[in-house]
């Protein structure tokens, strides 16, 4: 089994219409960027009413959303524009159980978790996204 030192969390950037918005991601990557699938290793977005964890490209293979990050650290986008908006609690929530499962089965801890911004000029995952609160939901496993 490899062995992840962390996650990157990213996001879409993009308004999340309540639908499923990650095979339009995956179509971008593969077809705009020429990448071999989608460059996350997994996401997560409202499809309805409720959060939908949404599976991505194989743990066994490098990701492609962060250079030089990308063959150590797990790639997770959350569909959503957090420079607009705060995720809600339940999106909260959902992003910490993901990330507490990483943590425990790869034994990294919480300060392991970055944005795609301390690597990159960007924002992401988004200027409104709170990470002390998710290190609370977090901690509250």
């Amino acid at each position: 089994m490899r062995q992840w030192q962390g996650i990157i969390l990213h996001h879409s950037a993009t308004k999340d219409s309540g639908t499923v918005s990650w095979d339009a991601i995956k179509k971008y990557h593969v077809e705009t960027k020429g990448w071999t699938d989608i460059g996350y290793h997994c996401g997560l977005e409202y499809v309805g009413d409720a959060v939908k964890f949404q599976p991505g490209r194989s743990l066994s293979k490098d990701g492609a959303a962060c250079v030089g990050k990308n063959a150590t650290h797990i790639q997770i986008c959350v569909v959503g524009d957090f420079d607009k908006d705060e995720p809600t609690d339940e999106m909260y929530r959902n992003i910490a159980h993901v990330c507490k499962n990483f943590m425990d089965a790869y034994g990294f801890g919480i300060d392991a978790i970055r944005g795609h911004f301390a690597y990159a000029p960007k924002t992401c995952p988004g200027k409104l996204f709170n990470w002390l609160k998710l290190a609370g939901f977090i901690q509250a496993m």
